[in-house]
């Protein structure tokens, strides 16, 4: 038996609309709209100026959210506000990116103030190495004073 069953031409169960059936469709849906434009017209001013918000809340709830009260927060609108309610003078509330970055600033800061005054253990380590290279280098310098003199003295000691 070959892959995937039993082998058969998909196009057999095709089935199409005759044109006459796709014009009264269309001669109806044409009829539909010109009375529903009629019946708007008639509608009185108080019912357009009615919000969306009291339509989603009269239509029909169909299945399950007819019985059971769901409370998504995602799924309530936000109501816009007016101008004269805003209050422009209260503090705005940072994000958190906004929160974590200002923290991480601070703590920088924090940290380079101890650094410079050398109570971290990073600085103090650079401290202790610093140290250790001065110290380095004045022992190199005192063997190059003491082989110069030396070789002073000897070329003094040539010379006569």
């Amino acid at each position: 038996m070959p892959r995937g069953g039993k082998r058969c031409h998909k196009g057999r169960g095709k089935q199409f609309s005759n044109p006459e059936e796709i014009d009264r469709q269309m001669r109806q849906q044409k009829e539909l709209e010109e009375k529903g434009g009629a019946e708007k017209e008639s509608s009185s001013d108080s019912e357009e100026e009615s919000s969306s918000d009291d339509e989603s809340e009269n239509r029909k709830r169909s299945g399950v959210e007819g019985l059971i009260e769901i409370e998504n927060p995602n799924r309530v609108s936000q109501k816009s506000k007016k101008v004269a309610e805003l209050d422009v003078t209260a503090p705005r509330e940072l994000t958190r990116r906004e929160r974590e970055e200002i923290e991480k600033q601070k703590s920088k800061e924090r940290y380079m103030k101890l650094h410079l005054e050398g109570k971290t253990d990073q600085a103090k380590a650079d401290l202790a190495r610093l140290a250790i290279i001065k110290k380095q280098r004045e022992d190199a310098a005192k063997k190059r004073d003491e082989l110069r003199k030396d070789k002073e003295a000897e070329d003094a000691k040539g010379k006569r």
